[in-house]
């Protein structure tokens, strides 16, 4: 089992910067992919990033790419998503997800979620 906690989230101004946080407890977390995603309020949850469990490969929505790093420590069971030049449309709930294979864009193959950290972007 594995139980991740999202933090980081906030209020920040266009252009600016946040570093979110998915810590995760169970000792097979370095063994899983993790995947961030968000929803906005009236849409559907999208897929920003991913890291497999090496952290040797990423994947990126295009909305992300160029503009938010992921990137994990498993000696610190922590997956970070790391988002520069923040724009108004990145407003939403984050959540970090897990799964035990290769890392994914969809949602509903990871099998563990978090509860997800508020992210507002002012104009």
């Amino acid at each position: 089992q594995v139980q991740l906690v999202e933090s980081g989230g906030g209020l920040v101004q266009a252009g600016g910067s946040l570093r979110l946080s998915c810590a995760a407890s169970g000792y097979t977390f370095r063994s899983y992919a993790v995947g961030w995603f968000r929803q906005a309020p009236g849409r559907e949850r999208e897929f920003v990033a991913a890291i497999a469990w090496s952290g040797t490969s990423t994947r990126y929505a295009d909305s992300a790419k160029g503009r938010f790093t992921i990137s994990r420590d498993n000696a610190k069971n922590t997956v970070y998503l790391q988002m520069n030049s923040l724009k108004p449309e990145d407003t939403g709930v984050y959540y970090c997800a897990a799964r035990t294979t290769g890392l994914a864009t969809l949602a509903s193959v990871y099998n563990y979620w978090g509860q997800g950290t508020q992210v507002t972007v002012s104009s």
